[in-house]
């Protein structure tokens, strides 16, 4: 098996649903919305995917201005490709695009904190998320 990888190709929402349901990564984005699915895809100015000859088996979709921080959205590989080093290359060649000062930022998913951390990440407890539906006073 050889993985190509590849950050000039432009992502269709349908293949980013596609990946996100082979990966287990569905289950927490609205996959089922594709105006929103579609504006996940167009709008991240950083994606990374792999591929085994036309299959999609891997993104890493980023948000950045690639020299303070990089929002890393979305790490999705195929339940039948991971554990192949896979989401490690598709990190590390985003990281590679990203300037010498830039910070790689992520909300992990609950099972993949022991992941994350092997890699050499840094949990922070300074991170907070204001919920759609809630409003400042």
């Amino acid at each position: 098996m050889t993985i190509r990888y590849d950050s000039d190709r432009t992502l269709s929402p349908e293949d980013f649903v596609d990946i996100l349901e082979r990966s287990g990564l569905a289950e927490r984005r609205p996959t089922d919305n594709h105006e929103t699915m579609q504006g996940m895809a167009a709008n991240a100015n950083l994606i990374v995917t792999a591929w085994d000859g036309d299959l999609l088996v891997g993104v890493a979709r980023s948000i950045t201005d690639f020299h303070y921080a990089c929002y890393l959205s979305d790490l999705a590989v195929d339940r039948t490709y991971q554990r192949q080093g896979i989401g490690r290359a598709l990190i590390r060649l985003t990281s590679e695009k990203l300037g010498p000062q830039c910070k790689l930022i992520l909300v992990s998913a609950p099972d993949a904190n022991d992941y994350y951390a092997q890699l050499g990440f840094e949990k922070s407890e300074r991170t907070w998320v204001l919920p759609r539906g809630k409003h400042i006073e």
